[in-house]
């Protein structure tokens, strides 16, 4: 087991050269990533042409995207169960290596239940699990092997590790549909189970060589319990009774949560609320619950002074105002993810050859990513710093999430020329998928390393969990509008604008996204950047 590096000559080659382990980490997640991927590209068109046979054909489609998205739902959801493990109990390399076991065996469900639903389904559950609990400590365990001295380094292993990423999911994408076509869904979900076993041995094989944060075990000075003082201090900094205004709001927050909840039940309790299945009830909860309650501590924070350390006040501080900037990237992952349900709806129904698969469309995006990062790091953003303009993360974030929205006009438009009867070929995807990718790429890498270099070094897991969330809550955007568009109040608006819903519903997430930007970029402006790289 490795140990961090004290002595200045350590610093020093640490600085001009990259850590040995890191070549462990990055083979990992490309095998793993392909597995995922593997499963993932191939999922909507699986349930629409063979699990969900049972379903009535008008309805297939429609189920097989709420499938998809409350999967990934919950694939972004139980990094906070994998974060707050890491954190409190095991650190970030045992938390991973467990949870990747878990994974394999949803993997091996899916390929053993291809004719099941209920198993088929517990494989997708295990996956989440498993996929959800290392997800956000892979790239935290990533920058663990980093120090102040070595963050520029670290920047350029963060987009190698966006690489590889997407080296994995291109050939991923453009296998996966050629072996369900042709050898059945055991062979197309068995082969991701094959190399999330690899990706395994990998991580296992370098567990001497990595630099291990040990988990900081019960703190009292945790985001918790600091957060939990603050709304329960009766006293100001100088011992000064006040009302708890910040209680007040957080009250009110689960008050709402409560409420949300009691949607899944309110047919079988006859409530007069509206009716949402247990996941969109629970994560819409699950969002009220977080605003109103980080809202709370925020106006009542200084109350703690008396009780926690300054410093780590103020990394309660620091993630409360990052959680916003997160909050604001959501939209972005209910366009981004959509290429996966919609886009491959709209390409299904598009003029293609023979020999191709809608799905296979998706290698598009990891083949872009792979060209964009290298062209932004070493020709566009060089060219934009030469020209006065500073290429920062937040403005990289910002643009990518306008950029989306442009993306989503697009297909929008080749969705209006569908629905007047034109024959519209496959090939006229290749501009939205170019545009999304853009920003994905100025959104997501940009992303993991911001998220990492803002979080207090005892939060690390934490947050790169909330950072996770975003798409969570991203999915969640796209199961509402699924569940509104289907009322029937709603469809008859859609009918007087003379758009079909599916245009209807593109148009709506870009203008959706064009928001979302412009209020990203409102708040940036006053955005302190943090570097808490441990020393």
């Amino acid at each position: 087991m490795s140990s961090v590096p004290h002595t200045p000559a350590d610093a020093a080659v640490a600085s001009d050269k990259l850590p040995r382990q890191i070549g462990y980490i990055v083979a990992n997640e490309g095998c793993e990533r392909f597995s995922f991927y593997g499963m993932r590209n191939i999922l909507t068109v699986f349930l629409m042409t063979s699990l969900l046979m049972a379903v009535p054909e008008d309805m297939r489609k429609s189920e097989a995207k709420e499938v998809f998205h409350t999967f990934v739902i919950g694939v972004y959801f139980f990094p906070l169960l994998g974060g707050w493990l890491a954190d409190r109990f095991f650190g970030k390399y045992n938390t991973i290596f467990w949870m990747s076991l878990i994974y394999c065996a949803g993997h091996a469900c899916l390929a053993i239940f291809e004719h099941s639903v209920n198993g088929f389904f517990t494989g997708l559950f295990l996956i989440a699990f498993g996929s959800g609990g290392i997800k956000p400590l892979v790239s935290g365990f990533v920058g663990d092997q980093f120090d102040k001295s070595t963050r520029h380094l670290a920047r350029r292993v963060f987009d190698a590790f966006y690489w590889i990423i997407n080296f994995g999911s291109f050939f991923a994408s453009l296998l996966m549909p050629f072996l369900l076509k042709h050898y059945g869904a055991s062979v197309a979900f068995g082969i991701p189970g094959i190399l999330m076993g690899i990706a395994t041995l990998i991580l296992w094989a370098g567990r001497h060589t990595y630099i291990h944060i040990p988990p900081k075990g019960k703190d009292p000075d945790s985001f918790l319990a600091i957060a939990r003082t603050a709304l329960f201090a009766r006293t100001d900094v100088s011992g000064n009774m006040r009302f708890r205004k910040g209680l007040l709001i957080a009250s009110i927050g689960t008050t709402l949560a409560v409420l949300c909840l009691a949607c899944s039940v309110s047919t079988t309790l006859d409530l007069a609320l509206p009716q949402l299945d247990f996941v969109k009830a629970f994560c819409l909860a699950l969002v009220v619950f977080m605003a109103f309650s980080g809202w709370g501590v925020w106006m009542q924070l200084d109350r703690t002074e008396r009780k926690h350390e300054r410093q780590a006040i103020e990394g309660v501080r620091s993630v409360l105002r990052l959680l916003i900037l997160f909050a604001l990237v959501t939209p972005f992952y209910s366009l981004f993810d959509q290429k996966a349900s919609t886009w491959i709806i709209q390409a299904n129904d598009m003029v293609k050859p023979d020999w191709f698969e809608p799905s296979q469309m998706q290698s598009l995006n990891p083949l872009l990513v792979m060209l964009l990062i290298p062209f932004n790091n070493f020709v566009l953003f060089p060219m934009l710093e030469s020209f006065g303009l500073k290429v920062t993360p937040l403005r990289r974030m910002g643009a990518g999430i306008a950029i989306a929205g442009l993306a989503w006009i697009v297909i929008g438009m080749i969705q209006l020329s569908m629905d007047e009867g034109k024959a519209m070929h496959i090939a006229w995807q290749i501009l939205p998928y170019f545009i999304l990718t853009t920003g994905e790429v100025l959104v997501s890498a940009t992303g993991l390393e911001f998220a990492y270099s803002q979080a207090p070094l005892s939060m690390k897991g934490t947050i790169n969990s909330f950072w996770n969330l975003t798409t969570t809550i991203g999915n969640l955007w796209v199961l509402l509008s699924n569940h509104t568009v289907q009322s029937k109040g709603v469809i008859n608006y859609i009918g007087t604008t003379g758009l079909s819903v599916s245009a209807f519903q593109m148009f709506f997430f870009a203008g959706f996204a064009l928001v979302a930007a412009a209020l990203f970029a409102l708040y940036a402006r006053s955005y302190k950047v943090l570097n808490n790289y441990r020393d």
